[in-house]
């Protein structure tokens, strides 16, 4: 008997390949799934907020906001993925690191129930670092958006 996994549309990066691409896990890994993928230039992670974010505890009882670090900290995971793809890096050997944010901005919270979505394209790619410009949306209106950079570095032995 052969078992089958689920059924993955031609386009989408799944969560399987998001946690082979990525070093995140839960519960600070904060993508599920990605599309629109076009090497070099761009990506569109989606995280479905659920009320059971552990975060939701905390910030705030009785009226949960993901906090907007962490928005950002998707948007950095998103570009992430979004090189690692291009360059199909080597993650026994290599690995990406978040290095600045700049002009971050937060429009409007991101609730329970919300699917963000995470647009991220490169502005600049220099050698192993990568700029990028982020905008998180929810239900086509944004939500944050800011300029990030990362960088590729050899993972220490």
């Amino acid at each position: 008997m052969k078992i089958v996994g689920p059924a993955v549309e031609e386009g989408v990066i799944d969560i399987m390949e998001i946690m082979r691409r990525l070093p995140h896990r839960p519960p600070f890994l904060l993508i599920d799934r990605a599309e629109n993928f076009t090497p070099n230039v761009s990506i569109t992670g989606i995280k479905q907020v659920t009320v059971n974010e552990p975060f939701f505890a905390g910030h705030f009882p009785g009226a949960p906001v993901m906090p907007g670090v962490l928005i950002v900290e998707a948007m950095a995971q998103t570009g992430g993925l979004l090189m690692s793809k291009t360059w199909d890096v080597d993650t026994s050997g290599k690995i990406i690191l978040f290095m600045s944010v700049d002009n971050c901005r937060f429009r409007s919270p991101v609730r329970p129930g919300d699917e963000l979505r995470l647009e991220v394209e490169v502005v600049k790619a220099r050698g192993d670092i990568v700029k990028f410009k982020g905008r998180g949306m929810v239900r086509g209106k944004l939500a944050a958006e800011c300029e990030f950079a990362a960088m590729m570095v050899e993972t220490p032995q």
